[in-house]
């Protein structure tokens, strides 16, 4: 393997091992300025696994579900984080997020050509799922600038998995179809451990 196609390649399954604490949301007891909704969407294997596979699953696809599927997981993500803060209960939040990474990363492992509405509407869900579990964590002391900054986050992962799609996309196309395989099958994988946890 030459250096210069293995590097998209590490890069990417790098984006998937990033986060050292794998679904642990630590010390969030009052969350208020911007920079710590920043950094919130890496503080869980499932968040970012699920938002970098967003940025994937939208390279993948093409055309306008570039800039569609992240802007449903932001709006899906806003709407679910403000069901959680209102305490409406969601039964087995933390499983549903666990089995949306393990779809999403089975649809591009596969390269699945979903339909654009059928990929919106399962990135919407999944953004629900995820934001019901940041809203509900917030208990109720979250701020516009904290909300403002996990929007940001969330864009800044969308944005590394749009990246690595396009850096896959680039390689040879065997080699693309190889590494969609295993960067989407370790997610999967990972979703499949978050699930049995």
């Amino acid at each position: 393997m030459r250096v210069q196609t293995s590097i998209p390649v590490l890069s990417a399954a790098f984006a998937f091992l990033l986060p050292a604490t794998a679904l642990a949301h630590p010390g969030h007891e009052h969350r208020a300025s911007f920079i710590e909704g920043l950094v919130h969407p890496l503080s869980g294997a499932d968040h970012v696994l699920a938002m970098v596979l967003v940025g994937l699953l939208a390279v993948q696809l093409g055309g306008r579900a570039i800039w569609i599927l992240p802007a449903t997981f932001l709006a899906g993500m806003a709407a679910g984080s403000s069901i959680g803060a209102a305490g409406i209960g969601a039964s087995a939040v933390e499983f549903g997020i666990a089995l949306s990474v393990i779809a999403l990363g089975l649809i591009v492992a596969l390269q699945a050509r979903l339909p654009l509405a059928a990929a919106a509407v399962l990135v919407g869900a999944t953004a629900l799922l995820h934001g019901h579990a940041h809203g509900a964590e917030a208990d109720g002391m979250v701020s516009s600038r904290y909300i403002l900054g996990f929007l940001a986050g969330t864009l800044g992962l969308h944005a590394a998995g749009i990246a690595a799609g396009v850096a896959m996309a680039g390689l040879a196309q065997g080699r693309a179809r190889s590494a969609a395989r295993i960067v989407g099958g370790v997610a999967a994988g990972a979703g499949l451990l978050l699930a049995a946890g």
